[in-house]
Formats: structure tokens, C-alpha cells, sequence
């Protein structure tokens, strides 16, 4: 493959080589270059004093953290192990650098660790993108931050940073490459599932999904169990809605001039149609943690009272105030008011004019019975507000299944006498046999909505029933609407496939990989790469195809090298599946030191006599192709990395290669103690060791495809298929909208 050409902006420039009319990347976020934007709303100051949201006396303040530009923030992400190393170098050396530094005035200072985030994984600092960016005493940490955002740190901002946090959950265990349960991403946004896809590829999972759905009518989905197939029901979902995202005025600053209540109102009804079908999906016991980046109660506590009210006590708020002792939040309220955009207020339902039915829902206000509202428990629902800890605007509340939605039923069962026409049924929605009286009471049951693919839920649900040969059977599912991207398919690998022989033989695999996790995306034609899932992945894929939108999913093991079959195996190792492939694989693997390390990820190419002694006569061992380059800690050195670390690489002839993309090649050389950085000429500098830019290469089995590694690992396919392409930024004031 070649390098793309890359279109070149044709936009008329101005004088700092923007395209008119657009802003910088200094002007994005964090109040640089939104002068123009006067920070007042008098609306929002109105309706926020008259719902008492803030305590008494702490409007003022406030009003003042709303108008400061936010703190930059990071959290490092990855496995734990990892991630130490990272706040190990992070504390010792770029905090220490900047801590006492005077910018433009300005006097910076060192970031701060969150004080409710476990660990010390997340931190904040006064520095503003654009100090960051211009300021030449800062340049190394600004590269650090640069580089570093593509392998392990996540600068809390965009969208996927929550699923991001789900995924690290599962994979705390670097020693287990499939860890159990999985995590589906959901965004109805075509453009922002490939965001997502390009958040959650840095941490390499065989364990997620990013799929393109309406959150409202996500379709229900099927696994095989014992050769049975059973609704797919959630242990957790994150339900993070569209919101009007007034708690973002902090980056976003157009919501100042934007916001007005009728943002809201509008949302309410979409917010309750998505967590209604969130608890619709989730296991009894389960636990979905409902969320906005508003302050409003219409978003908020509104929605959690109307499903609350509808479960029926199916569902109860939990008390998570435990769970992180450090964070301050103010508890839901359990009285508030609703306003339109006009400033005219309603403080019940009768006051509501039948003009304004369309706009304002019962929903909107709080239960008139106090017993019910004290039985809800509003108090435990989470608000976050700005000038208690120097963050942004959130709402959060934790809902615990006790029991299934009484809007749930089952279908009734067959009423037929001949039982053949049963099996024109989709598997997913066979029938329970026996009689049926015409009087026969509908039976509860989980994961069936009144009407699917629409599961609002009405004041009286009824079932609603086809008749069919006079069996009687659920409501036709709607047809699924797709959009954005054709996306390829996805084709599992069989046990016999012929890819495997050379592949198991040259790697020597070990007898219980799963070859059935493995797909590719063609059906056609040579296999370019081969990707990885979980089990439970596979079950969901096989199951549901027809169902969902898949945009992505699995990690990437091996790529295709065209010159690799003169060597036994026309597959190389991917980087991004290292670990998960690693604990199958029992030859082609080369132990290496620290100082090895340092000189396969600082030389484009050494001979291998650059190798310490011991990796040295190891390699000369290996034939060339594709290996494992394994470091393992040594507990005595305590000025060595203290976790495991595997990189891709090559044997050639005389030489060794490391295929490692650029970002992750300078992370593990950080991780050695070794910092790289380029100076304003765009040349190298790592303080000690010489990179060479244009050494001689020893390339024996290399295919123009692996020169281009480094591309390969940036680019991003318009189609996602096979990289994935990464949309435009999102509007601020939108949430992430996922759930997992």
C-alpha cells in the first residue's frame, strides 16, 4: 500500500494561517479566544436563584466558577501496572518542572491529583491550552501531554472518556487477556461512534463494541445458552443521555449566549424513552447509573421520578455516597418548578394551560403525593456543582433493579392445536406450548416492550398482539434504520481455516487458542488483518447480526506481510493485540533488557549486535519474521519499569526491528527513563541517546506495508472498517450519549 496524498486546504487564509472565519485549536476550550462571548444570561441567573439548586449564600460564588475557563484534567488510563509507571514519571519529573514556573504573569500551579478519584489516576492544573501551546518552557510537558493522549492519558473531554473508564474495569488484570463480560457502546450519532471507536482502540480491548443505534429503540439482543437463545440482559448500563449541557458552560462557552428552558423541555421526553429502555435491559440486580452534564431538575431529578414512579418499585435509587468519599456533591432535590422560555412559571400540572400541553409533560413536576415523594428518596441523586471543587456541571443518579418492569409481558401462549407453524417464528421469539384461554391472564416477564422498537411507556400498558394462523405472537419488530458508513461484515474464522496451520506452527500457539475468536472483514479476496474478541463477543455477533449496527469491534492480532511466506508465516504481529495474543503464544519470543529497550525503540534498525549479550545470543537463534520482544521486571532494579512489557518486532537478516507506532514508541521510552521530544525545528531530542532519521536499514523481509507502520497506525479509514475514521469534534453542549 502507498501513503495517501493528503487534500491540501484551499481555504483562503489569514495572518495566523487560519481558514477565515474559523477558530484556532488555541480558542477551543478553556476560555481562550471567546472575548466576543459576554459570560451572562440573565435568564439562566433567574431560573437558577428561583430553584434554589445552589445553597444559600453561594450563588455569588457560583456565578464566578461559571465564568472561569476550565482546568485542564487527566486521567491516565491503560492497565494499572502501566499506569503507575506513567504517574511515576508524571510526578517525579513533569510536575517537578512546571510547579514553580511564571508564565505571561501567570503563575502556574503544580496539578493537584483529584482528591475522590481512586488512587491518584486523575489530575488537574491551572494551565490553559494556550499557555500550554505557545509557551517554550512548557513545550515538554505539552508534548508529553500530546503524545501520551494517543496511548495512556485521558484529557477528559471527549466523547468515549466514560466508556474508556468501563473497559479499564474489565481489563485491571493484564495477566488475563479475556477477561469476563464485556462492554457494548452505543451512540446514535454515525460520525461519534467513530470517535468512540478511536477513544477505546487505545486500550486495545478484545472486549468491546461500538454500535450505531436510536438509544431509545436500541434493539433487544440474543445469546446462545446450552444451545438455547435467551434475551441478552445488562449488569450495568451507563446511561449518559443528550442534554442541554448547561454544566459545560465552563469549555463550551456558546451555551452562555444559547441557553434558555426550553432546552430542556424539549429533551425531557427523549431522556425518558432512553432510560426507559435502559431499565428495560438491564438484569434484576443490575445497577444503571443515569447521568447529564445539566443542572436542571427537568433533566434530572424529573426523569428519575417518572421512572421511578411507572417501575412500579421495580426500581430504587441507591446511596453511592460511599462509593467516592472525596467528591463533593449537593443531594437531588425533591421541589422544584418548571418555566418556559417566556419566564412564565408552573409549579403543578393543573396550572398548565391546554396550549402549552405539547410542551410541558406531567413528567416535568415532582409527585403531589408526599408519601410517594419521600418514598422515592430524590436525596440520594448526586449534583455536582462547579465551585465546590473547581470542576464542571453533572448530575448523576445510581438505579438499582429489584424487579421487572411491569410494563414488561410475556407473551401469551400458543393457542393452536396444530404446533407446525411455530417454527416460522425467529428462533429469538419462540413460544411457550399449551392451551389459552381466551381469558387467559398475560404473564410478567423481562426484556419485552409494549411495542418494540417504541418503548415508551403509556399510563395503562396493554400488549399489543398479531394474530398469525391464530397463534398469537409479539408485534412485528420495525425494520432497523441505518445510517452513516456501510460498515464490512464481519466473517469468523472456522477451527479448519487454512490461514491456521502456518500460523499455529510458526508461532507455535498453544492448543487452547481460540481460533473460533477470530475474524476478519472480507468475505472475499486475501484476509489484510486479522482481528480478536472475546467469547461472549462472538456469541453476541453471531446472534444478533441481523439486529444491531456493529461500527467495530476486536483488537487486531496479525497483519498480512507479503514477503512473510519465504519465512513460514504470511502474518506478522499487530501491536495493538500484543497482549492479548502474547499468553498463547510459545516461540518467536526474545527477552530483552531495559537498555535493550531503549536501543530498539531509539534505532530505526540496529544490528543485533547493539542487543545486550543475552538477547543477543537469542536472536541469533530466531529465524527472521515477525517476533515477540518481551521485557519482564526485575524486582531488584527499582530504577527499571516494575511491570511487563511486549512489543512487536522483526528479525531480519543482520538486524532487529521494533514495530511499534510512533505515540507507543515514545510512551515505553518514557516508561524507561528515556524522554524524547522535538524542538521548535521539528528536530529530535532525547537528551541522551542519538536517533538516527535516516539510517540504513537492514530490510530482509520487510514489505512496503511495514515501512508504513507509523501511518498505519494514524490514518483512519473513511469506511472505520479496517482503521476507523474519526469524525469531526461534537457539539459541547451534547453529552456522550452512550451506554454499555
Amino acid at each position: 500500500m502507498g501513503r495517501k496524498n493528503r487534500p491540501r486546504q484551499r481555504a483562503q487564509q489569514n495572518r495566523d494561517g487560519r481558514a477565515e472565519g474559523k477558530r484556532s485549536r488555541d480558542d477551543a476550550g478553556w476560555g481562550a479566544g471567546y472575548s466576543e462571548i459576554i459570560k451572562e444570561n440573565k435568564l439562566f441567573e433567574h431560573y437558577y436563584t428561583e430553584l434554589k439548586i445552589v445553597p444559600e449564600g453561594e450563588f455569588e460564588e457560583f456565578m464566578q466558577a461559571m465564568r472561569e475557563p476550565l482546568p485542564a484534567t487527566m486521567r491516565i488510563t491503560g492497565y494499572k501496572s502501566h499506569a503507575k509507571e506513567i504517574l511515576h514519571t508524571l510526578k517525579e519529573k513533569y510536575f517537578k518542572e512546571v510547579q514553580d514556573l511564571e508564565v505571561d504573569g501567570q503563575k502556574i500551579e503544580a496539578p493537584q491529583p483529584l482528591s475522590w478519584y481512586p488512587d491518584e489516576l486523575a489530575w488537574h492544573t491551572n494551565l490553559s491550552r494556550k499557555i500550554l501551546r505557545k509557551s517554550p518552557l512548557l513545550e515538554k510537558f505539552h508534548q508529553f501531554l500530546v503524545s501520551e493522549t494517543e496511548s495512556i492519558l485521558d484529557m477528559c473531554a471527549a466523547p468515549g472518556s466514560k466508556t474508556a473508564q468501563l473497559i479499564e474495569m474489565l481489563h485491571s488484570d493484564m495477566d488475563i487477556p479475556f477477561p469476563e463480560g464485556f462492554v457494548i457502546a452505543n451512540d446514535v450519532d454515525n460520525k461519534r461512534c467513530y470517535l468512540l471507536v478511536h477513544q477505546a482502540k487505545r486500550l486495545n480491548s478484545p472486549c468491546i463494541m461500538v454500535v450505531n443505534h436510536d438509544a431509545s429503540s436500541i434493539p433487544r439482543l440474543y445469546f446462545d445458552q446450552d444451545g438455547k437463545k435467551d434475551i441478552l440482559f445488562y449488569d450495568r448500563i451507563l446511561c449518559d443521555v443528550p442534554c442541554s449541557g448547561d454544566g459545560t458552560m465552563r469549555k463550551n462557552i456558546d451555551v452562555w449566549k444559547k441557553w434558555t428552558t426550553s432546552n430542556s423541555l424539549q429533551l425531557h421526553g427523549l431522556q425518558i424513552r432512553i432510560a426507559v429502555r435502559g431499565v428495560e435491559q438491564l438484569a434484576v440486580g443490575g445497577r444503571m447509573v443515569y447521568s447529564t452534564c445539566s443542572l436542571n431538575p427537568i433533566e434530572d431529578e424529573a426523569v428519575i421520578a417518572a421512572l421511578l414512579e411507572k417501575s412500579e418499585g421495580a426500581l430504587e435509587l441507591a446511596d453511592a455516597s460511599a462509593d467516592l468519599p472525596g467528591l463533593k456533591y449537593m443531594p437531588g432535590i425533591t421541589s422544584w418548578k418548571v418555566m418556559t422560555k417566556e419566564g412564565q412559571w408552573f409549579s403543578d400540572w393543573s396550572e398548565v394551560l391546554k396550549s402549552r400541553h405539547t410542551q410541558i409533560r406531567p413528567t416535568m413536576f415532582p409527585p403531589t403525593d408526599p408519601e410517594k415523594l419521600a418514598s422515592m428518596k430524590l436525596e440520594r441523586c448526586m449534583r455536582i456543582l462547579p465551585h465546590h471543587q473547581n470542576t464542571g456541571g453533572f448530575f448523576v443518579a445510581v438505579l438499582v433493579k429489584k424487579a421487572p418492569m411491569p410494563w414488561n409481558r410475556r407473551y401469551p401462549k400458543i393457542c393452536h392445536k396444530d404446533v407446525s407453524s411455530s417454527s416460522e417464528l425467529a428462533p429469538a421469539e419462540e413460544l411457550q406450548m399449551g392451551e389459552c384461554p381466551a381469558d387467559a391472564p398475560v404473564e410478567a416477564v423481562e426484556g419485552e416492550s409494549p411495542a418494540e422498537g417504541n418503548p415508551s411507556v403509556p399510563d395503562t400498558p396493554d400488549l399489543l398482539e398479531v394474530k398469525k394462523d391464530d397463534v398469537c405472537v409479539p408485534p412485528p419488530p420495525k425494520k432497523m434504520k441505518l445510517f452513516g458508513f456501510k460498515e464490512d461484515p464481519f466473517v469468523f474464522l472456522t477451527e479448519d481455516d487454512p490461514i491456521f496451520p502456518p500460523v499455529q506452527a510458526f508461532y507455535d500457539l498453544s492448543p487452547d487458542f481460540p481460533k473460533l475468536n477470530v475474524l476478519t472483514r472480507t468475505h472475499e479476496g486475501k484476509k489484510r488483518h486479522l482481528y480478536m474478541v472475546s467469547k461472549e463477543l462472538r456469541n453476541v455477533l453471531l446472534n444478533n447480526s441481523e439486529r444491531m449496527k456493529v461500527i467495530n469491534t476486536g483488537v487486531k492480532i496479525w497483519s498480512r506481510n507479503t514477503d512473510g511466506e519465504q519465512f513460514g508465516c504470511a502474518f506478522r504481529l499487530a501491536q495493538e493485540g500484543v497482549y492479548t495474543l502474547c499468553p498463547y503464544i510459545r516461540a518467536r519470543i526474545l527477552n530483552i533488557s531495559v537498555e535493550d529497550v531503549k536501543v530498539l525503540l531509539t534505532q530505526e534498525n540496529p544490528f543485533l549486535s547493539k542487543l545486550g549479550d543475552d538477547a543477543h545470543n537469542q536472536a541469533k537463534k530466531l529465524g527472521m519474521g515477525s517476533i515477540v520482544l518481551r521485557y519482564l521486571p526485575d524486582p531488584k532494579d527499582l530504577n527499571a519499569p516494575q511491570c511487563p512489557i511486549d512489543l512487536c518486532g522483526w528479525r531480519g537478516k543482520t538486524s532487529i526491528r521494533a514495530f511499534v507506532p510512533r505515540n507507543e514508541r515514545l510512551h515505553y521510552l518514557r516508561m524507561v527513563g528515556v524522554e524524547v521530544f522535538r524542538d521548535k525545528q521539528g528536530k529530535r531530542n532525547d537528551g541522551s541517546t542519538e536517533i538516527p532519521e535516516g539510517s540504513a536499514e537492514d530490510a530482509e523481509g520487510l514489505s512496503q506495508e511495514a515501512d508504513l507502520l507509523e501511518q498505519e497506525g494514524e490514518e483512519m479509514e473513511q469506511n472505520g472498517s479496517e482503521s476507523n475514521a474519526n469524525g469531526p469534534e461534537p457539539i459541547g453542549s451534547t453529552c456522550d450519549g452512550s451506554a454499555s
